[in-house]
């Protein structure tokens, strides 16, 4: 059984496909056709929904995907749609925006961007043209109405509004606590979903049941599952266990739970790693990143993973359990093979540790991708010098993109080891890299031109801790 609320209304699931997507259950079980299904993949932001989450007795909004998130997920949050924002019979001020400054054209995309308004207005403290567009970058307006849709948005944050959200926020958080609590399975036929809420009651489904498949975010594995024909096997969600959805900081490691999502690593991580925080702002979208979690992104193992060069350039570590059994392994030891990690049968990632050290003084991390926002990795670099009186004392350089798995480029680092850091130094290692990868050509790039962008991305963290970087320069809808 799952509690949730539908707006203001409690809806209570007991015989539901635990796989079933928010998107199918609202179109096909609600007939709430408000939501619409565009690509059907996390990208065009069509069916763009809100989740209310109570925090410390207030409510925080966020937008997420309907049609990568199953409808098990919603179990003690506050689901919000297009057609729950009208107010007495009115439009919403944000729909009323949206209408008055012509920010729809077709209508397609309209609900979700109404959703991602919303959001956003309810979220900003004013206008932020960056903000904005971040919170933006996950809805596709295919007839190019953008500047309209911006001009509402600059409305919306520039002005405080009020609706039924803001005045039932107090009841609303008292509601969703009291929902918390007691969902353990969801189940139709032989589906089986398991709501553990506890990290014992996790690591004690997942030995009875080795072939199930956990569920953090789902951003990759519902997508698995609706596109690929995978089939139906147990799931057990993470979003219950309280202990790994925590961080904490130490003398020694930065301490991130298995269940922090990206948009969470973002924040916590800003003045402690800037740029570790500055590359996850190009990871997919807002919505993706409110569900994805930093531990999903490594377990999925793919190579052009935004994430695991950053970690790896960082020697950070991952905290295993399996059972009661806990084990830490530097994450260069993690990755085996395409897809393939070190990790035995019931055996999870419990915490991600980055230590505190010296590397993340001169820590710098770039993707290149055809899109600016919302796009696959081509190439990911992430580099981490120490440098004393002139020369390398440790170097890490690590690279999605240029293999079967994300790794490091020990040639390249053992060029710059000891060396003078000067540009015939670092030119050495560019060299040296062709040693140490040789990348595939595909759909995106080719092997080449993967190659040059890796030795760019070198030579541009040569001339970034030299101070004299470029400024990238970006052409915006809205001056």
């Amino acid at each position: 059984m799952i509690q949730f609320l539908q707006h203001n209304t409690l809806v209570v699931e007991r015989d539901l496909d635990p796989t079933l997507t928010v998107l199918q259950y609202l179109r096909q079980h609600k007939r709430r056709t408000g939501t619409k299904e565009g690509c059907g993949s996390g990208d065009c932001g069509a069916c763009t929904v809100a989740l209310g989450r109570e925090e410390q007795g207030r409510m925080c909004y966020e937008t997420v995907n309907a049609c990568l998130m199953p409808v098990s997920a919603l179990h003690g949050k506050q689901l919000i749609t297009v057609e729950d924002l009208r107010q007495e019979g009115a439009l919403h001020p944000v729909q009323q925006a949206v209408v008055d400054l012509h920010a729809s054209q077709c209508g397609f995309c309209t609900p979700g961007i109404v959703i991602s308004l919303f959001v956003l207005q309810k979220e900003s403290e004013g206008w932020d043209l960056q903000l904005t567009e971040q919170a933006l970058a996950g809805n596709l307006c295919r007839c190019t109405g953008y500047r309209p849709i911006m001009a509402a948005a600059r409305y919306l944050c520039e002005q405080p509004i009020e609706d039924s959200y803001t005045r039932d926020e107090i009841l609303t958080a008292t509601r969703l606590k009291a929902l918390k609590e007691g969902a353990e399975t969801l189940n139709e036929g032989a589906r089986q979903y398991f709501i553990p809420d506890a990290l014992e009651k996790l690591a004690a489904y997942y030995l009875r049941y080795p072939q199930a498949r956990l569920l953090a975010g789902g951003t990759d594995l519902m997508l698995e599952m609706a596109q690929a024909g995978y089939g139906r096997p147990p799931l057990i969600s993470l979003a219950q266990v309280a202990t790994l959805r925590r961080w904490h900081m130490d003398d020694s490691y930065i301490h991130l739970g298995a269940g922090v999502t990206i948009t969470q690593c973002e924040k916590l991580l800003h003045a402690q790693i800037p740029a570790f925080a500055r590359a996850l702002q190009r990871f997919a979208s807002r919505q993706i990143r409110n569900r994805a979690t930093l531990a999903g992104n490594i377990a999925n193992a793919s190579p052009i993973g935004d994430t695991p060069p950053m970690l790896l350039a960082l020697d950070a570590e991952l905290l295993l359990q399996r059972g009661s059994d806990q084990r830490t392994l530097p994450l260069r030891d993690f990755f085996l093979a395409y897809r393939q990690t070190a990790l035995v049968e019931s055996e999870f990632i419990r915490e991600i540790l980055i230590p505190r050290g010296e590397l993340l003084d001169n820590f710098q991390a770039w993707k290149v991708s055809k899109r600016s926002d919302d796009d696959i990795s081509i190439v990911f670099g992430a580099f981490s010098l120490q440098i004393q009186q002139g020369r390398v004392v440790n170097a890490r350089v690590a690279f999605g993109g240029m293999d079967a798995i994300p790794r490091r480029a020990e040639r390249c680092e053992q060029a710059l080891l000891h060396q003078p850091w000067n540009r015939a130094t670092v030119t050495a290692a560019c060299q040296a890299l062709e040693q140490d990868f040789t990348p595939l050509s595909d759909a995106r790039a080719s092997a080449e031109y993967r190659l040059q962008v890796a030795r760019n991305l070198l030579l541009r963290y040569y001339y970034w801790l030299q101070g004299e970087e470029f400024e990238m320069e970006t052409a915006h809808h809205v001056a």
